[in-house]
């Protein structure tokens, strides 16, 4: 497995997640104990990110490390996001929804 860490999209998935959060890269900053410039580097992907500060980031952002590096979300993550999207939506709704996500999980080898 050779692959490399792309610090450009991981900045690019930092900087939408903090705009998602109504952050300022200052506010970041502070919060991250880094200054603004740092995190514009980040954002930019023109700076190296340690594992204390991606893990800082994330905590701050409320995101998962393996989504901001890897651009996936996790499957508790996931299952969370489908529960709030579906949550005030009609049950019989969410039985077809349901229903839709089973027959495709049954044939996912053939899509």
């Amino acid at each position: 497995m050779n692959k490399n860490i792309d610090y450009t999209a991981l900045g690019k998935r930092i900087k939408e997640k903090r705009i998602e959060n109504g952050l300022t890269q200052e506010q970041l900053g502070e919060l991250c104990e880094l200054s603004a410039a740092h995190i514009g580097h980040i954002e930019r992907g023109t700076r190296i990110l340690s594992v204390d500060v991606l893990f800082r980031i994330s905590q701050v952002l409320d995101t998962s490390i393996d989504y901001l590096v890897f651009d996936s979300v996790g499957n508790e993550n996931m299952l969370s996001e489908i529960a709030s999207t579906i949550k005030n939506t009609d049950k019989n709704k969410v039985s077809t929804f349901l229903n839709t996500v089973r027959v495709l999980a049954d044939n996912i080898d053939e899509l």
